[in-house]
């Protein structure tokens, strides 16, 4: 999609900065300090449980609440209302006027960022038509499924061509077919020149869609980086079938390598393989399979994060 021109717009690094953010509700403390840096044109996630600070944090961002403590910045704005009009931001708790259209609903949308009626409804045509929801563009939203009135609503997020999309829990409550039509929306505003902030409970998303996430548990930042480098916090898993029960390869075997179904299953020695194949081979352990897999995303969250947070989060996955 074509992006819409904007005056003059501020080139930046990075399209959202914040430093020390600190939120508290009378005596509770919803988040605790945290620092982000997100740079323009990625995709990025804030992965963490429900109740973690995520939502907060996303409000400190956009202006929508002010912190107790800490600076912002949105596209090169201290003050993030100020860059309001090349926002498009899907909040948690979803809501469109049910006897409205969706063409009326999503040019409604843009009208409130700028985009005059009729050049609204022109582009919610478009929208619509891409999405497959042409035939529905007429009907009011009381009328459209769940998933279809969520696309409506995310479709009037995006109406005027923002340079930044913040969505909160996107994918919630869509199927698996609406989740992998947003997954492909995401992309494609990415390729588009847009910088793409959603926060998530469900690893997966962030693991196929983000280029970095900040991981959050209980108000903080536990990890912010790279996809990869929350990965390599841990070392590379072993699954191992000898032919041979015992021999002098054992000692090649860490201490807490495990059998799990006639396999040894052990992290990687810090050497790194060719030891270990050697040791293997010269103490006739008679490899029959070996296989090296990558901690998963799911894995590093449980490392850094805690196992009670990723319980959490699986519940929530769940409900």
């Amino acid at each position: 999609m074509l992006r819409q021109a904007q005056a003059e717009p501020i080139k930046v690094d990075a399209a959202v900065e914040a430093v020390d953010l600190v939120k508290d509700f009378g005596a509770t403390r919803a988040v605790g300090g945290i620092s982000l840096r997100v740079p323009a044109g990625t995709i990025y996630g804030l992965l963490g449980p429900n109740g973690a600070g995520k939502t907060t944090t996303l409000r400190m961002l956009l202006g929508i609440i002010d912190p107790s403590s800490g600076t912002r910045s949105v596209l090169g704005h201290g003050r993030p209302i100020d860059a309001a009009p090349e926002v498009g931001y899907l909040p948690e708790e979803r809501g469109l006027y049910p006897a409205m259209t969706a063409r009326e609903a999503i040019a409604f949308m843009g009208a409130l960022r700028g985009v005059p009626l009729g050049e609204g409804r022109r582009r919610a045509d478009a929208l619509l038509a891409e999405h497959d929801l042409a035939d529905w563009a007429r009907k009011p939203i009381r009328n459209l499924s769940k998933g279809m009135a969520q696309t409506v609503q995310l479709l009037g997020t995006i109406v005027h061509q923002p340079r930044l999309i913040v969505l909160d829990e996107p994918f919630s409550g869509l199927d698996a077919i609406n989740q992998g039509r947003l997954e492909a929306l995401i992309r494609r505003e990415a390729v588009g020149g847009a910088t793409i902030i959603f926060s998530t409970h469900v690893i997966a998303h962030a693991e196929r869609l983000c280029e970095r996430i900040a991981i959050i548990a209980q108000g903080r930042v536990a990890f912010e980086g790279s996809v990869d480098d929350a990965r390599g916090q841990l070392r590379p898993i072993v699954r191992l079938r000898t032919g041979a029960d015992d021999g002098p390869w054992r000692a090649a075997l860490p201490e807490k390598a495990q059998r799990e179904g006639g396999l040894w299953v052990f992290e990687l020695p810090e050497g790194g393989p060719e030891p270990l194949l050697k040791a293997l081979l010269e103490g006739g352990a008679g490899i029959e399979t070996l296989a090296i897999e990558r901690p998963g995303l799911h894995d590093a969250f449980v490392a850094i994060a805690g196992n009670a947070a990723a319980v959490s989060m699986g519940k929530a996955q769940a409900a």
